[in-house]
């Protein structure tokens, strides 16, 4: 069983419990417009394109079968998707970083193989395994059979995803996952189109029939300014969440603009992914909208 990946990521602490390997799938049915890992979105192989590290060697010229690279008559290397048919050869020619593949097809046998490289790692630090995005429920076979096979071998499994799926798909992959990571966009169905492109009734459908199964649940909120960092919006998730039997805490994380420079070396606009970075202060008052439920949130 073959999977689209872009990227495995060792040594990870920020994608659940411990020390974790966190294997990213390529594709996803939302576009939310703060998305800081665009290179995500498409289901498809692309390239990326890095300018400033770019000393016009003429590699990339040499090799290109369709001309997609080429000089300008202002002296500018100039990368011409349109007609690029995303071969590679460029990639493999470029000894600088300036262009670089995204998206692979992997085995299982290969993610089990990386995975299996930190086990320790996870039985001292309480870690493990974390399938995360784009969304890996467009890939619900590939990631059923590697978390079959970890589940096996007694490491943790943490599942992250927006539950944009129908609800079969998440209860086929549920009898190997202890843990899934819920993320929660808006309340508001309106705001949810607006933002991710997709309303939010089968996504807040979803979440409560996970919370009525036997896995821990953290959910995460991305709190992004002008969007959902209100404090009703907050209260409305915390009366939402309040009575999930095997909800862990929440998760709070403030918007950042580390994502922006990606979506130029990808040849898309960044325009709509630019917000404030919410202060801490304002986190806190947030996270309070949990805390008087009594439900456990940290803000990261």
């Amino acid at each position: 069983m073959k999977g689209f990946v872009f990227n495995i990521q060792r040594f990870s602490i920020n994608d659940g419990p411990g020390i974790r390997t966190t294997v990213f799938v390529k594709g996803c049915n939302l576009r939310c417009r703060w998305c800081h890992n665009p290179e995500s979105i498409s289901p498809k192989q692309e390239i990326q394109y890095f300018p400033e590290k770019c000393v016009m060697c003429g590699k990339c010229m040499e090799v290109c079968p369709t001309g997609a690279h080429f000089i300008n008559h202002f002296g500018e290397k100039v990368f011409d998707r349109s007609k690029c048919n995303c071969c590679g050869l460029c990639v493999q020619n470029c000894l600088y970083d300036a262009l670089i593949q995204v998206g692979s097809y992997m085995e299982a046998d290969e993610v089990i193989e990386t995975v299996k490289k930190d086990i320790e790692y996870y039985r001292n630090s309480g870690g493990g395994v974390t399938f995360s995005g784009g969304e890996p429920m467009l890939q619900k076979e590939f990631v059923k059979e590697v978390f079959d096979r970890t589940k096996a071998l007694g490491i943790h499994n943490a599942l992250d995803t927006a539950a944009n799926v129908p609800w079969g798909d998440l209860e086929y992959v549920l009898p190997s996952v202890d843990l899934v990571l819920l993320d929660l966009k808006a309340m508001d169905s309106a705001v949810h189109q607006q933002a991710t492109g997709v309303p939010n009734e089968r996504i807040l459908e979803n979440a409560v029939k996970l919370s009525q199964k036997e896995v821990d649940i953290i959910v995460r909120i991305p709190v992004v300014p002008g969007i959902n960092d209100t404090e009703g919006n907050m209260n409305k998730t915390a009366e939402f969440i309040k009575d999930f039997k095997r909800l862990a805490r929440v998760e709070l994380l403030p918007y950042h603009d580390m994502g922006v420079d990606k979506y130029s070396s990808l040849g898309k606009s960044a325009n709509e992914a630019v917000f404030e970075t919410p202060s801490r202060e304002k986190m806190e008052k947030l996270a309070a909208c949990f805390s008087k439920h009594n439900i456990a949130v940290c803000v990261e």
